[in-house]
């Protein structure tokens, strides 16, 4: 089969599998790992020993991603992130290697195996993990930092460890007839050793005296596919670096990516090679799908299930009492707990590398990476599970209970129930003002924070009925609600609108969704976010056009005024979607008619706002 017939099953698979796989929740990353399943040799046989030469290729995806990885990680973010990088990431790999190399001693392997193995086992998968926190949109969340955390250790930590395996060579190994020689590989263990760190000291070298004054070059000439080719060259070039020392290429590629955080390339080179990486990246996962050694379950069944199930328990065990002993919260602790229980793509690399050394032989070798693809397999489908079953039912429920509310000692005409970025924005402009505001909020730490920046904020949870008389909700006038989440906020409403009938509701909206759903339960306060930002953005648009300010600001106001005139009409058929984008269409076109028909109108004569032509001339 040649290359373009693979080319185009690959693409195909993708095509119609994620789709599927997202349709129903799954997100990509398993769409693309049943898309590998299902052409792979074992299912419909579309690809087959061949498939080795895309799956090498594709690997590159995992070599960007870790690149583009390190060129997000300047040094004063690894710095804030110090703690949970040394604490959680030595936790995990080193109490994961130790309780599975205590096991496999006791199963008969060598020590030198055992230790190889364990290693390699306590790696997970970075490009699972991320791809799919980053799909879920939970990479600022506590468990999402976590979990970057510990990845970013273990990539670390598999400079040492590659550096570690050829001194546990059996005396007199040399490389496997299946393996790739390199110029190292006739050098004794210890110098191996020190050319490894060696080349990573030239990757830093080169990175801050070669490549920055190279790329300064390039930049010049003023040709973007030139410096798209330099990105590449840059990547390939590293990879093909690291593969010569033994070291793996990724590796190298998130050392220049740090190297290169701070220079003024960085977003050039994250924007030429995102979609290399995403297209890459994509078929490395069919590939792992489709290197799933079907046969070789079918053969030994309870072994590779019994190791896949001890695998998967000990890394789970650990990753849950490292984030008990880090402080995590339940739902928190359980989805860095699922992120991470698989063992992960350096695996790959490291149980080759073993079995180059002779350490392990082909048959542990093949078994072991066949665990390794099952468990990446499965990740993805736990985290779905914990998504759709664990977290609704018992992920939240201790939070509200670990800390006592505040007693509320004032009683003001106004009240702020979450006091957030948007709140806190609310909260200043009214102090600023002279009018107080109860502020509450029920996220200790930010309570924590806010008072020692000058507020006087109450801990407590905003949705309770006794927290709200408490705050004087029986007297007060106005109730903002601010809270972040939609959901929350909701429930708030509700509360307010039930028990205090009398008391006026200002409501934050985080999306036109939302503002449908306060609509229909009859409120007219409502305030979208980011709506007035991005028409202000708007406005110094046309102004830097040429357009005079008033006039901008103007139709500013008027878009705003025909939105929310849209809106109320709109919520009316939100859950009917044909006629819901009908509508829209035409209130859009209507809309921009309006404006238009504003702007031509010849104001000159009553004109006379501030930046009118006979104030500019009395001006002068």
């Amino acid at each position: 089969m040649n290359f373009l017939s693979q080319a185009l099953i690959y693409l195909a698979a993708a095509v119609v599998c994620v789709p599927i796989a997202k349709r129903l929740g799954m997100g990509s990353v398993l769409g693309y790992l049943f898309a590998g399943i299902l052409i792979g040799p074992f299912v419909l046989g579309f690809i087959g020993k061949e498939g080795q030469d895309i799956m090498h290729f594709a690997e590159f995806g995992v070599v960007m991603m870790l690149f583009l990885i390190g060129l997000e990680l300047e040094p004063a973010h690894f710095w804030r992130l110090r703690k949970s990088i040394l604490g959680m990431g030595t936790m995990q790999v080193g109490v994961t290697s130790v309780i599975l190399f205590i096991i496999l001693i006791l199963s008969g392997f060598s020590w030198q195996a055992a230790l190889a193995v364990s290693l390699a086992v306590s790696m997970s998968s970075t490009a699972i993990a991320l791809q799919t926190i980053k799909e879920k949109g939970l990479s600022q969340t506590v468990s999402g930092q976590a979990s970057f955390s510990v990845l970013l250790f273990q990539d670390i930590a598999v400079i040492p460890i590659l550096a570690i395996l050829p001194l546990l060579a059996v005396q007199g190994a040399t490389i496997s007839e299946s393996g790739h020689n390199t110029f190292i590989d006739q050098f004794p263990g210890w110098l191996q050793t020190l050319s490894l760190f060696l080349a990573v000291g030239i990757i830093y070298a080169a990175g801050r005296f070669l490549i920055v004054p190279l790329l300064r070059l390039i930049a010049k000439t003023q040709l973007r596919e030139l410096f798209t080719a330099s990105s590449l060259f840059l990547v390939v070039s590293i990879a093909m670096l690291m593969q010569l020392v033994g070291l793996s290429p990724a590796l190298g590629a998130f050392l220049a990516g740090v190297v290169l955080a701070n220079s003024e390339y960085r977003h050039e080179l994250e924007s030429d090679l995102q979609p290399f990486k995403g297209l890459l990246l994509g078929l490395f996962f069919i590939g792992v799908g489709a290197s799933i050694n079907f046969e070789l379950i079918g053969n030994k069944p309870l072994l590779i299930t019994g190791l896949v199930v001890l695998v998967m328990f000990v890394k789970a065990a650990v990753l849950f009492i490292s984030g008990r002993f880090f402080k995590l919260t339940n739902d928190q602790n359980l989805l860095y707990t699922f992120a991470l229980s698989q063992v992960g793509e350096f695996a790959f690399v490291l149980f080759s590398f073993t079995n180059q050394l002779q350490i392990i032989n082909q048959e542990w070798m093949n078994i072991l990476m066949a665990v390794t693809a099952i468990t990446m397999t499965i990740t993805p489908l736990l985290l779905l599970l914990n998504e759709k079953v664990i977290d609704p039912r018992f992920g939240v429920k201790e939070i509200p209970d670990q800390r006592e509310a505040d007693k509320i000692d004032e009683r003001n005409t106004v009240i702020i129930a979450g006091f957030g970025h948007f709140g806190s924005t609310i909260g200043r402009f009214l102090r600023a003002n002279g009018v107080e505001a109860t502020i509450l909020d029920n996220d200790s730490d930010r309570v924590d924070l806010l008072r020692k920046m000058g507020f006087k904020v109450y801990y407590g949870d905003a949705t309770r009925l006794d927290l709200l008389k408490s705050a004087g909700a029986d007297d007060a006038k106005i109730l903002i609600a601010a809270i972040d989440s939609p959901d929350t906020n909701m429930e708030l409403v509700t509360t307010v609108k039930k028990h205090f009938p009398d008391l006026k509701l200002m409501v934050r909206a985080k999306s036109r969704m939302d503002a449908y759903d306060l609509i229909e339960m009859g409120l007219t306060d409502i305030y979208r976010e980011s709506l007035h930002t991005s028409i202000k953005m708007a406005v110094d648009v046309l102004v830097k056009l040429g357009h005079r300010s008033y006039t901008a600001t103007r139709q500013g106001q008027k878009f705003l005024q025909y939105d929310e005139e849209a809106l109320v009409k709109m919520a009316e058929l939100r859950h009917d979607m044909k006629q819901y984008i009908l509508k829209a269409r035409e209130n859009f076109q209507l809309q921009e008619e309006l404006l238009s028909q504003d702007l031509k109108q010849d104001l000159s004569e009553n004109d006379h706002a501030w930046d009118s032509e006979e104030i500019r001339e009395a001006l002068k």
